[in-house]
């Protein structure tokens, strides 16, 4: 039976983004290697983004009469 992998943390994902770039700056990378770096980078780059969206979507703010509502990304 196969096991669900767990979902790494948003922090854990973007450790793994900058292995991938260090990989990537290395001089001595092959270029098969740097394509397939490449490619994991992109996709944790997606989960990265997908992680990201559902933390906004939970984001609540109070408001001045002291409720909790949803947070709107067009307000600073």
């Amino acid at each position: 039976m196969a096991e669900k992998k767990k979902e790494l943390s948003l922090e854990e994902n973007f450790s793994g983004l900058e292995e991938l770039l260090d990989q990537l700056e290395r001089e001595d990378i092959s270029l098969e290697d740097a394509f397939e770096a490449y490619q994991k980078g992109m996709k944790l780059v997606k989960t990265c983004n997908d992680q990201i969206d559902r933390v906004e979507k939970q984001v609540l703010k109070l408001t001045e009469a002291g409720q909790l509502e949803a947070f709107d990304n067009g307000e600073l």
